[in-house]
């Protein structure tokens, strides 16, 4: 609704992890470079971790469309899987025909995949996101896939992505071996104040805002302070905010527009009005 009154192309604060949106914090850009630099350098084991919301899936997302050609990827995003149905999904993300059979029949359809890869100069490459939901078991097979080498190299590149109980879950003692495979570790963090008000400046810029502040000093320090500079919830009290300026026809986000945003998502400083702006919106006759 907001985007024509703002002159908007699209909405800029989607909770889609669309890596055209991503603004590269300094922990943002490290955990990229990291990622690039242990691909290229041939590491096996490579794993980023961050809290619920911090960008972790739009990272991952910027990756895919920086590796070089020569990389061939396989993306597993559902990780409630047992261990046929993770190689299955593995094939067939690298476009290999799925096999019945056994699950040594799944594997040795991989390692041919992976060797003829590997005489044409490519470089598979598997991704794994929300992976602190792999049961041990599963984390244990992932590992196994590592052992597929030939004298000078790896044949397959692995890189997991998970929120904090992925470290705690690989510190378990049946996956000490695991643990130790891991060559590249990186960690995103919540954005700063200032890196707050750059990314909410960044998001709108990308959505085709037209010059000009669009939030006042105060309703930024208190959108970062409501946010603890998550992403997802910057982008969900933002999106609120600047419904509310909207609705009372004004210019800029203001204190009383980060207060509402608060409110309507259920959880504002007095416990919220969960219905509002929308039962404000409906009494204005919106949607007519």
């Amino acid at each position: 609704m907001y985007e024509e009154y703002f002159r908007l192309r699209e909405k800029p604060f989607s909770l889609t992890p669309d890596p055209g949106f991503l603004y590269l914090s300094e922990s943002h850009q490290q955990a990229l470079d990291h990622l690039l630099f242990g691909l290229e350098s041939g590491e096996g084991f490579i794993v980023v971790t961050g809290d619920i919301g911090v960008g972790k899936t739009t990272v991952c997302r910027a990756l895919l469309r920086k590796l070089p050609d020569r990389f061939d990827t396989a993306l597993v995003v559902n990780t409630l899987l047992t261990e046929k149905e993770l190689l299955r999904t593995i094939l067939g993300d690298f476009g290999v025909d799925v096999p019945g059979g056994t699950r040594k029949d799944l594997l040795d359809a991989l390692n041919r995949f992976l060797l003829d890869a590997a005489e044409r100069e490519r470089r598979p490459v598997l991704i794994v996101d929300e992976a602190q939901n792999l049961a041990p078991p599963l984390l244990e097979q992932v590992r196994l896939l590592s052992n597929l080498e030939t004298e000078k190299r790896k044949l397959l590149q692995i890189v997991l992505f998970g929120q904090k109980e992925l470290k705690e879950k690989l510190r378990l003692p049946e996956l000490r071996q695991f643990n130790q495979r891991i060559t590249v570790r990186a960690r995103i963090r919540p954005l700063n104040l200032r890196e707050t008000a750059r990314y909410i400046q960044h998001r709108l810029s990308v959505a085709g805002a037209p010059g000009g502040p669009f939030l006042s000093p105060v309703a930024e320090r208190m959108l970062f302070r409501r946010s603890r500079g998550v992403p997802r919830r910057i982008n969900q009290l933002c999106d609120r905010a600047l419904l509310s300026v909207c609705l009372r026809n004004a210019a800029r986000v203001e204190r009383e527009d980060v207060v509402r945003a608060e409110c309507s998502l259920g959880d504002g400083p007095e416990g919220g009005a969960p219905g509002w702006p929308w039962r404000w919106f409906r009494w204005r006759g919106g949607w007519a």
